[in-house]
């Protein structure tokens, strides 16, 4: 036994890494989301478990009937804390809807029991006429309910474009 603890540190048998990940979150056999990532290393830690993305990730948010894709998050790094049910994502994160709509920062945090995703960083939210710019955000996790703190920008009211200022 000895000889075989000497092959594998502590640290080691603390992690599980898997590499080209797809994992699939449905509700009563209905898709709700999938998350694609190339390496997934999940840290073990009785106390605090949680699951690394270190080299980034995609989700696919799906429509209620789970055949269409809605809206696509990505990010270049993310954690998912196991025992508090929340995902936080980090550095050059986009999430792109279904109308149009794009959202660009350096954090977002889902939080999955609420339903609500948040940031006190600064956020970009490009429409097809307007772009708004504002430090802070806080949605539903499918975006459709959302609201930017903060706010500045340009905006399209009718035929005249105005500028924006909070």
């Amino acid at each position: 036994m000895s000889e075989v603890n000497r092959l594998f540190s502590k640290d080691e048998t603390q992690v599980e890494t898997a590499t080209g990940v797809e994992m699939l979150y449905s509700d009563s056999a209905i898709l709700k989301l999938r998350i694609v990532s190339p390496k997934l290393v999940r840290h073990l830690d009785k106390k605090m478990p949680f699951q690394e993305f270190p080299d980034g990730l995609t989700v696919e948010f799906f429509t209620e009937n789970g055949l269409e894709v809605s809206g696509r998050l990505t990010a270049k790094y993310a954690e998912r804390y196991e025992n508090d049910n929340k995902f936080i994502v980090r550095d050059s994160v986009v999430w792109t809807g279904g109308a149009g709509e794009r959202l660009e920062t350096e954090e977002l945090i889902w939080e999955e029991e609420t339903d609500r995703v948040h940031t006190t960083k600064f956020v970009i939210v490009r429409r097809p006429d307007e772009i708004i710019y504002g430090h802070g955000f806080e949605s539903n996790q499918k975006f459709m309910q959302w609201k930017i703190r903060a706010i500045e920008g340009r905006i399209k009211a009718g035929d005249i474009t105005r500028e924006l200022r909070n």
